[in-house]
């Protein structure tokens, strides 16, 4: 399988002062804001380390999805929070905090195919940082 997807940004000004807007093609995001405050303060809008936490933790909880499923395991749900850490102009780390629900699934296989998932997720595979995960069955 190969798809291409697209995504924009525009910008206007300089770093600090300056603003601007991504867009995606599913127009999901549609000239949604950013700027220097929504990077490294508390702004309105998103920045690109969100952005980069939300497909990550979309990525791998649909990788994981797959995996169980080829298991045999149906899951009730899965909830991944992503904490992208920047620090000192790089993303130094990505927390991947997993909590799920499988029924007849034990903790250890639940672990281990998770471990599987973060390994193998186009998202991880694309990113130069440490990856660390927690996996809860509820």
């Amino acid at each position: 399988m190969k798809f291409t997807r697209k995504a924009s940004a525009h910008w206007k000004g300089t770093g600090k002062d300056g603003s601007g807007t991504v867009s995606t093609q599913s127009t999901v995001l549609d000239k949604t804001a950013y700027s220097y405050k929504t990077r490294f303060e508390d702004g309105v809008g998103t920045n690109p380390e969100e952005l980069i936490g939300a497909a990550h933790a979309g990525c791998f909880t649909m990788q994981l999805s797959f995996l169980l499923s080829e298991k045999g395991y149906t899951p009730g749900h899965l909830h991944t929070e992503a904490k992208v850490t920047f620090e000192d102009g790089s993303i130094t780390s990505i927390q991947l905090d997993l909590k799920g629900t499988v029924e007849g699934i034990s903790e250890s296989e639940f672990g281990e195919i998770a471990e599987k998932a973060k390994a193998i997720c186009p998202i991880s595979k694309l990113l130069n940082t440490t990856i660390e995960l927690t996996a809860i069955l509820m």
